[in-house]
């Protein structure tokens, strides 16, 4: 990796869909090794950024760069060092859980016996096991949130970026998927985390950014970001959008 500091480097980011502007020059870093809560109310322009970054998006304007590897001409780099955990469920309807990540570690190069190996120990860890041979419809809802992040972490990424993991679960759920990310950021993952939840942010991260309306207002250290009375209203703002 040409930078082993900075995981994320974005930089006078705009992006617009027809006339609307989405990304209105938004810079900021995250480190390696961090735990990052990007926060912001709906349409702020969260899910756009990570678009971009993982490729699904382009932009208009901007210098985007994952660990120094620029995200549109160094595509293929960019993108092995990114685990997505998106919001939808969109799983193959016709593999098993456990061919489908077999078959997602096989898009990133890995041999099939390592393919299989990853596969057996990530529905081990993550409690899907006893499933490996059902299809995504026949598990719960919770299952599928599961599923998401062993998809995401198949390829063993450096960056882990996640869509309102918790979003629509139970607290039992919710509590276990936070443990997991905790686990995941102590071992040395780099996680990127988008969320409406307060409490969310509060437990996991180390450091906030937030973005309204295409622009970011303030990135910093969690405790820092938290106290500032003079976030209270974008902080209802975030909340209000659950």
């Amino acid at each position: 990796m040409r930078n082993s500091d900075i995981a994320i480097s974005i930089k006078h980011l705009s992006k617009f869909y027809k006339t609307f502007q989405a990304l209105d020059k938004v810079s900021f870093e995250v480190k390696r090794g961090d735990f990052f809560a990007f926060l912001g109310p709906n349409g702020a322009g969260k899910t756009t950024t990570i678009n971009v970054l993982t490729g699904l998006s382009n932009y208009q304007s901007g210098d985007v760069r994952v660990f120094g590897h620029d995200v549109t001409s160094e595509y293929l780099r960019s993108r092995r060092l990114i685990g997505l955990c998106a919001q939808e469920f969109n799983f193959d309807p016709f593999l098993t859980i456990y061919q489908l990540l077999v078959y997602q570690a096989e898009y990133f190069g890995i041999p099939p016996w390592e393919a299989k190996r990853r596969a057996n120990a990530l529905l081990e860890r993550f409690q899907l096991a006893d499933k490996r041979q059902c299809k995504h419809r026949a598990l719960s809802s919770g299952m599928k949130k599961r599923l998401l992040l062993c998809r995401a972490l198949i390829h063993d990424p450096e960056i882990l970026i996640l869509d309102e993991p918790t979003a629509g679960c139970d607290l039992e759920l919710k509590f276990l998927i936070w443990d997991y990310l905790a686990q995941l950021n102590k071992e040395g993952k780099t996680i990127f985390l988008t969320t409406h939840y307060m409490e969310e942010a509060e437990r996991l991260c180390k450091t906030i950014g937030i973005i309204n309306r295409g622009r970011i207002v303030r990135i910093g250290d969690k405790k820092q970001i938290l106290q500032d009375k003079s976030l209270e209203d974008v902080f209802l703002e975030i909340t209000g959008s659950e």
